[in-house]
């Protein structure tokens, strides 16, 4: 089953499966980088009182992939920026991000893995 596969107990997350996201990989030496979002917000600006976060396309917008693709783009990546409701829950729910590691930005999730 399918909510199986992305370890889902809320049917109602299902969604959140089905969505594609932007992925840009670039590698750095011997770092790959992965920045991915939620397609609905790139190019947009999040604003939260003295913060301001640009989702730039330049960045973000990258290949449309399935959250899938994405979730094993993140656990390839040495470092990954993510920024998105379905793409951050999705890194939770597969156990990448911790949920207390999340900085919430006008109420849209944002999160960074560095593996060393």
């Amino acid at each position: 089953m399918l909510a199986h596969r992305f370890n889902i107990e809320n049917p109602s997350q299902m969604a959140t499966v089905l969505t594609d996201v932007y992925v840009n990989v670039r590698k750095q030496g011997n770092q790959t980088v992965l920045a991915t979002c939620d397609c609905e917000i790139c190019g947009k600006t999040l604003r939260d009182g003295k913060i301001v976060f640009e989702v730039r396309e330049e960045f973000y917008k990258g290949m449309k992939v399935t959250m899938e693709e994405a979730i094993e783009l993140v656990k390839q990546s040495t470092i990954v920026n993510m920024v998105g409701k379905c793409i951050v829950r999705q890194a939770v729910n597969a156990g990448l991000v911790h949920p207390e590691a999340i900085l919430k930005i006008k109420g849209i999730p944002h999160a960074q893995i560095v593996r060393i």
